[in-house]
């Protein structure tokens, strides 16, 4: 073999080179936080992508349920992003957020099998909500889920987001077969999902999952408030506040007792 095709073969095979390819997936991306501390192990580089079919009444992000109004971006440029500091990210790595990230199943795929070429811990945020059909690809490739199981029952799951639970349970079930590793995290609403017979219905529900290594407890905030004000929607918690820390350390105490790690994530 000659030295030129040696070399030809190196640039075919090497990562550097693939971001160079014309044939790169492009996503629609809301934002990007580049020093997440609270979206998986380690610090992170967070993406945010544009879609989701859910309609949770405690959503922050509002802005991300349509694809439009958000940045184009390329594979290879968010690649190349990361690449460029990826030391910040050696003792974490890439979250792929939403909305719901799996809308976007083609982007989402192809950049997790570029990261994982090099080298790069991703995990994937996502409620869960589209069928395991579709969606199992993509969590295959992902090393870990961030699953935000939005309620407990399946009647308040579908009163918080207009949307069935089947699928993120499909998507529990399909990870606890596979042994993905899974964080789930849970909002605490008042008036919701704040009392000790809901904290009881979620350890029941997700005692049984050897996969889960922790649920992440997070408070109910009003930060995206003024979004559903901007964006003209009906908002059922103007009058709810913040849940007490009390309520959020009983909840620990009480998902405890089915033998979850429980933390209060804020």
């Amino acid at each position: 073999t000659s030295s030129s095709s040696r070399e030809n073969s190196r640039k075919r095979s090497s990562p550097e080179h693939s971001i160079q390819r014309s044939d790169m997936q492009t996503g629609i991306v809301h934002s990007i936080e580049t020093f997440g501390t609270l979206d998986g192990p380690g610090t992170r580089y967070v993406l945010f992508l544009k879609g989701c079919p859910l309609r949770c009444i405690f959503c922050h992000n509002p802005d991300t349920w349509k694809m439009e109004g958000g940045m184009e971006k390329t594979t290879g440029e968010i690649l190349e992003d990361v690449l460029r500091t990826r030391n910040f990210y050696k003792k974490g790595g890439v979250t792929i957020s939403g909305g719901e990230p799996m809308l976007q199943h083609d982007f989402v795929r192809e950049l997790l099998s570029l990261f994982r070429e090099n080298n790069i811990h991703t995990a994937l945020d996502t409620a869960g909500s589209i069928e395991i059909g579709k969606s199992s690809e993509l969590i295959d490739l992902a090393d870990m889920l961030l699953l935000d199981m939005k309620a407990p029952t399946s009647d308040l799951f579908e009163t918080i987001t207009g949307f069935p639970m089947k699928n993120s349970l499909d998507t529990l079930d399909y990870c606890e077969r596979t042994n993905k590793r899974v964080w789930i995290r849970h909002v605490i609403v008042p008036g919701y999902t704040d009392s000790d017979e809901d904290a009881k219905a979620l350890g029941k529900l997700l005692s049984d999952y050897k996969c889960i290594e922790y649920v992440d407890l997070l408070p109910f905030h009003k930060l995206g408030e003024y979004k559903w004000k901007e964006l003209g929607l009906p908002y059922k918690l103007y009058d709810v506040s913040e849940p007490d820390p009390s309520i959020m350390e009983k909840h620990i105490e009480i998902l405890g007792g089915y033998g979850l790690k429980a933390r209060y994530n804020h």
